[in-house]
This record gives structure tokens, sequence and C-alpha cells, in this order.
């Protein structure tokens, strides 16, 4: 289950307090210049890229006027007329991309916050006193600013949320890094052993039947069939 963790109330500070100054190489948008820019690329009157749109004149003639302002979805509709796309851009003039529409959820399908970073939720959480009383999420997020903050100094910003991946439950990623430890394990001892650090295992041959790998999921110790006549590694 995809759920997430809960949080304690925390002090929010002044939104002001959060905004940065405004930048002055960003400049207000020119609603009058755009439709103007629109209307030449369409080769269409303001009559005519009303009707295009089903809308009144009146409101194509204002806003170009600069009397009234339109809205995001009425834009959109104006600018694929004259073949374009709103898009939104950096300081730079490189186009910042939706969000994803595709990231992880919590337990009751929603999406998390924008503003806030999604993880998964057995990295640095599983340790509050909650842990006993709920299960563990697939994914969480910190409401903290100053956890964010760590976290993003570890990593940078991410760009967007997580999306879903196979192995994302807690127990798959436990068992995947249960797999990398005794992998690495056995690359340092290989290691070890072709510098004469240790002496090499004595030979041996596995005789475990197929029914054991089906009966161990390699979370624990291993597991073998009650008929298994080799029992490695069982000590």
């Amino acid at each position: 289950m995809h759920t997430c963790a809960a949080a304690p109330q925390i002090a929010v500070p002044p939104v002001d307090a959060l905004l940065s100054p405004h930048d002055p190489g960003m400049s207000d948008f020119d609603l009058p210049g755009a439709l103007r820019r629109i209307r030449r690329r369409a080769d269409l009157s303001q009559r005519q890229l009303a009707q295009a749109c089903g809308v009144s004149h009146s409101a194509i003639a204002q806003a170009e006027s600069g009397r009234r302002g339109l809205t995001v979805e009425l834009l959109s509709r104006l600018a694929a007329v004259a073949g374009l796309r709103l898009a939104l851009l950096d300081a730079t003039g490189d186009e910042a991309r939706p969000m994803t529409a595709d990231s992880v959820r919590d337990g009751a399908n929603r999406r998390f916050p924008a503003h806030l970073d999604t993880r998964y939720g057995d990295e640095d959480w599983w340790h509050t006193e909650h842990r006993h009383a709920r299960d563990q999420p697939w994914y969480t997020f910190d409401r903290s600013r100053r956890a964010r903050d760590r976290w993003r100094g570890r990593t940078d910003v991410p760009d967007d949320h997580l999306r879903p991946q196979p192995g994302d439950s807690p127990a798959e990623r436990a068992a995947a890094r249960q797999r990398a430890a005794r992998r690495r394990r056995q690359e340092e001892r290989q290691r070890r052993v072709a510098a004469g650090e240790v002496p090499p295992a004595p030979a041996f041959t596995c005789t475990c039947p197929a029914v054991c790998d089906e009966l161990d999921d390699w979370t624990a110790k291993p597991v073998h069939a009650d008929e298994c006549p080799c029992r490695c590694d069982v000590g």
C-alpha cells in the first residue's frame, strides 16, 4: 500500500520571507502584443480570430487594447489558431516543462504537494514514533524546510517527483539491498583472493534442488527444502 507518512505540525514562515525578490530580467507578460502576434501569424482580424475560437469580438478587442485579461485556457486556444502554444520560460529562455502526470501518489491516489520532494519511504523516515503503528509507506516527503534543504544539499533540487518503478515496495527494496550487499561481499572476496590476501575457498559444488530457489526470497537466511541434500550456507 502506498501510504503517506504522517508529520507533526510545523510552524510555517510568512510567505514574504520565502519569496525571492522580483527579477527585473523577467518582464511582465505583454498580452496585447501577444494577441497581435497571434493575429499576424494567423492572418486574421480581431473578429475572425474571435469567431475561430467561439468568443465575442469585444473580448478580443478589449484584451488587445489592455482593458481586460484573458484566461490561460482561452489564450491557449487563440494561440493554437496560429500554430502556437503557451510555455513557461526561465531567465535564460529555456522552457520549464510541466510536472509529469505519472508521478508517484499516496495511498488515496492523490498527488503529493508539488513544492515538496518525494522520496522512498525507507529513506530516513522509518525511525519516527509511528513506525510500529503504521504500515511503512512506499513514498513520503518532508514538510520541514530544514529537512528538505538537507536532502537537497545532498542531491540537488529534484526536477520532478519520483515515478513509480517495479520493485518500489519497501520489501522489494530491502531484498535488492541485501542482494547488492551479498554481491559486494563476493566481489571483495574475489579481489582479496586474486591479490593473495586470503586463500581461495575449497572446491564446492552446490547440489540444492530447484525447489530451494523457489522457496528462498533472499531476504533472510538461506531457505532449503526438507529433502535438500546440500543445505549450503546454513550454519
